[in-house]
């Protein structure tokens, strides 16, 4: 069974390569269009540093995206770490006392039986 963190880490690691297809191709797809397109070599400048600035912005966009969506997943994680260890120190606290009030008990018989004889 995986872990949380196994599966933030799986997903993170998916999306890693998706990111790269699609920067990688929208880089070589702009530059393609533009070095074929019959423009001057200002205009085909100009269409360059417009694209770059564009792809700049969406690829912030999607890191701010999924940096967002991985703290999410980390708050969860996180609340769902403090829930089980809450979760087992009440056990723990329960089974400490149970085993507390046996030994109580032993201890009760045994002095009874002792003053007996």
């Amino acid at each position: 069974m995986k872990t949380h963190k196994q599966e933030l880490e799986h997903k993170t690691s998916a999306v890693k390569p998706v990111l790269s297809g699609l920067l990688v191709g929208s880089v070589i797809g702009a530059a393609t269009a533009l070095l074929f397109a019959p423009r001057s070599g200002e205009e085909t400048r100009a269409e360059i540093r417009d694209k770059a600035v564009e792809l700049r912005d969406h690829a912030t966009e999607t890191v701010k995206d999924t940096v967002s969506q991985a703290k999410s997943k980390v708050v969860d994680v996180k609340d769902n770490v403090r829930e089980k260890v809450e979760e087992l120190k009440q056990r723990g606290k329960y089974t400490v006392n149970r085993q507390l009030d046996r030994v109580s008990e032993a201890a009760e018989t045994g002095k009874q039986k002792v003053q007996e004889y």
